[in-house]
C-alpha cells in the first residue's frame, strides 16, 4: 500500500502574535564583524542588517516560544550568527539552487542565518514544534526569505517519505532528495546521523553524495568514535572534523543509499541508538 506523502501539521486559523512588527533589530558587535571577517564571510548590502533584524525577532518573541536560552545580544550575535556561518566552509561550493536541510531548527539556527547570507540556495527548516514552526514562518516572510520553507514535522518521517510514484519515478517526498545536511544542538552523533544521513542525497553516476555537516562542540572526535556502528549501518562515513571559532563541524557523506530499516519510528532512535548510548563524558551540544 502506497504510503501517504508528509504534510506539514499545521492549523492555519492559529496565528499567533510574536510582535515581531515592533521588534528592535540588534546592532552587531566590533568583535562579531571582526570575527565574521577573519572567517572570511563578505557579506552583501543587507546582509548584516537582516541578520540583526532576525536577532531582533527571535528574542522578542522568545517569551512566548522558548526559542533561545541565549538572550544578550552580543552573546547571541556570537552563538547564534556566528556559529551558522562557520559553515558556509562546508556549503561555499554549492551550485545555485541545491537544496539544504535543517534539521530540528528551533528557532531557525543555523538555517536562517545560512538563507539570509546564501539566497541562490532553497532552504527547508524542519522544526516538530508548533509555535516555533508558527514563529519561523512570520520572521522568513517579514525577512522577505523567499529561498526559505517552514516543514514541521519528524526526521524519523521525513526520512521515510519517498514521495508519490508516477510516470516519471518518484515526485516530492524528502528521503534522500537534499544536496546538505545540516543540524545543531539536536542530539549526539550516534542519534543524529539516523536522522539526517536518510535525507541526503545517494552518490550516483551523475551527481556526488549529498553533505551532512553538523555543529558539534569541543569533544566531536569522541563522538565519532562512538558513532562508528551507526555510520556503517545508514551507509555515512566521516569525511572530516574542522575547527571553528566556536566549536567543531563533523562531516560525513554517504558511500550508497541507506537501507529502507532507517530511520526507524518515531523516538526510536533516541531510545535505543544505534551501537548502544555515547558513553559518559561525551560532548555537550552547543547553546541553542
Amino acid at each position: 500500500m502506497k504510503k501517504p506523502a508528509v504534510q506539514p501539521n499545521h492549523d492555519p486559523r492559529e496565528v499567533l502574535d510574536f510582535g515581531l512588527g515592533t521588534a528592535r533589530a540588534l546592532e552587531p558587535s566590533p568583535d562579531f564583524l571582526a570575527a565574521a571577517a577573519a572567517l572570511g564571510v563578505e557579506f552583501e548590502p543587507g546582509d548584516v542588517d537582516r541578520l540583526g533584524r532576525y536577532l531582533g525577532m527571535l528574542l522578542a518573541a522568545n517569551e512566548k516560544a522558548n526559542l533561545t536560552s541565549i538572550t544578550d545580544a552580543g552573546e547571541a550575535w556570537t552563538k547564534h550568527i556566528l556559529d551558522s556561518l562557520t559553515l558556509l566552509a562546508v556549503l561555499a561550493e554549492l551550485p545555485a539552487g541545491a537544496r539544504v536541510i535543517d534539521v530540528g531548527t528551533g528557532g531557525g539556527v543555523p538555517g536562517v542565518p545560512l538563507a539570509i547570507v546564501m539566497p541562490h540556495l532553497s532552504f527547508t527548516l524542519l522544526e516538530a514544534t508548533g509555535k516555533k514552526v508558527e514563529f519561523l514562518r512570520q520572521a522568513a516572510a517579514m525577512l522577505g526569505l523567499g529561498n526559505v520553507e517552514v516543514v514541521q514535522g519528524r526526521a524519523e518521517r521525513l526520512g521515510q517519505d519517498r514521495g508519490e510514484r508516477g510516470g516519471q519515478g518518484r515526485e516530492g517526498g524528502h528521503r534522500e532528495r537534499y544536496d546538505a545536511v545540516i543540524a545543531r544542538a539536536v542530539g549526539p552523533l550516534n542519534v543524529l546521523a539516523e536522522l539526517t544521513v536518510p535525507l541526503a542525497k545517494a552518490p550516483a553516476a551523475d551527481r556526488p553524495s549529498g553533505v551532512i555537516a553538523l555543529i558539534k562542540g569541543q569533544k566531536a572526535a569522541d563522538e565519532v568514535v562512538s558513532a562508528a556502528e551507526a555510520l556503517r549501518q545508514v551507509r555515512a562515513r566521516h569525511e572530516a572534523t574542522l575547527d571553528t571559532p566556536t566549536g567543531r563541524i563533523v562531516v560525513l557523506t554517504k558511500d550508497a543509499p541507506t537501507p529502507r530499516t532507517y530511520p526507524r519510528a518515531d523516538g526510536e532512535p533516541k531510545r535505543s541508538p544505534l551501537g548502544g548510548a555515547l558513553r559518559r563524558g561525551g560532548d555537550a551540544e552547543p547553546e541553542a
